[in-house]
């Protein structure tokens, strides 16, 4: 079963995606919400995972076959990933730990995860936000950071500290975003049958936990040096401080169950149309849109780079003024969504059936 929530609100995190990597990479230009797509797309990842082992356990599917699965796919994404690095990036940013990796890692997890009380997946999510900032206290973060974009020596000590707490996507603290969404579609979704389902509660819990960012926002520059150098350190990415997770959590809490409970239930059985069927195939095709939107613009970088520069990476970030950049990135969002329209109507494979064929 398909929820339109999920398809739309991953299209909007594909959108700013997609606007904010070309704005970064070509540009140069940091937009005001690029911290915004990548914790929405996170959480619905553990929100689509609850979906498919709801449709697998209702096909009766034997668990042992549900866990090979679960276990394959986690794998082929953390593999994508490395690949991606190498391949996309250059191969000195093999290690560089981007979403792709992430994301395999949380389906590896989630697939014990799955068969254990919800609350140790709540437990495992608060402590990843609690312990990143601490990790990176005694890891030295900075030192990995120095250029403002991640660096490492391919040591077996810093790739594996880049991997938990100092990469671009670590594990402490955004395992909490796929581990979260999966508690809150376990919730939701298993009161589905009933009329009173818990949307308003965990909007609610959503709504408080932006309050208390907000909270901490404001009275973290009056706290002790000693505070704000590890724990209250404002709102920023990069690192993922407490503030910042706590934060975009919440509202991707707040939009999922507010989109459950006003779209989902309003949606009837009928096709679905324009503006939400572009959602739709959007969001089939996330994981095609996540590497064709890279290559089409990470590439002509690197040739061109290579070809008129010094080096393949010379004109990154400083390729052209911004607003070319935006045209281009509305550009790529327009030919990505024909493209995958066509594969979509003519039963073209996309990574996601890559996946599928050799996962199960």
């Amino acid at each position: 079963m398909r929820y339109v929530s999920i398809d739309l609100l991953r299209t909007v995190a594909i959108v700013m995606m997609v606007l904010v990597h070309f704005m970064e990479n070509l540009a140069g230009s940091n937009w005001g919400v690029a911290g915004f797509g990548a914790p929405i797309f996170n959480f619905l990842v553990g929100v689509s995972y609850r979906v498919w082992l709801d449709s697998q356990e209702k096909k009766d599917i034997p668990e042992e076959t549900i866990f090979r699965i679960s276990l394959r796919r986690g794998l082929f994404l953390f593999v994508l990933g490395l690949a991606f690095n190498v391949f996309v990036w250059l191969p000195e940013d093999a290690f560089n730990w981007d979403v792709l990796t992430l994301i395999g890692t949380a389906l590896l997890l989630l697939n014990f995860l799955r068969q254990i009380p919800t609350v140790i997946s709540i437990v495992i999510s608060l402590t990843a936000m609690v312990i990143g900032p601490f990790l990176r206290e005694i890891t030295d973060y900075p030192a990995y950071w120095t250029n403002g974009y991640f660096e490492c020596d391919w040591t077996f000590s810093e790739i594996v500290m880049g991997y938990l707490s100092n990469g671009y996507f670590p594990i402490f603290p955004w395992i909490a975003y796929p581990l979260m969404g999966f508690v809150i579609a376990s919730v939701l979704f298993e009161e589905e049958s009933t009329e009173h389902q818990p949307t308003a509660t965990t909007a609610l819990i959503g709504i408080i936990m932006m309050l208390v960012t907000l909270l901490a926002v404001i009275i973290g520059p009056q706290t002790p040096m000693s505070i704000t150098k590890s724990v209250l350190r404002g709102w920023t990415m990069f690192p993922p401080s407490i503030e910042y997770v706590m934060g975009t959590l919440g509202m991707a809490i707040m939009a999922f169950s507010l989109c459950h409970r006003w779209i989902d239930r309003a949606i009837t059985k009928e096709p679905i149309s324009g503006l939400l069927s572009i959602c739709t195939t959007l969001s089939k095709y996330s994981l095609s849109m996540y590497l064709f939107h890279h290559v089409v613009h990470i590439w002509p970088l690197w040739i061109y780079g290579a070809i008129y520069g010094t080096e393949p990476t010379q004109f990154w970030r400083n390729a052209m003024p911004m607003w070319p950049a935006i045209g281009l990135a509305v550009l790529c969002l327009v030919l990505g969504c024909a493209l995958f329209r066509w594969m979509e109507r003519t039963k073209r494979p996309g990574l996601e059936s890559l996946m599928r064929y050799l996962c199960g």
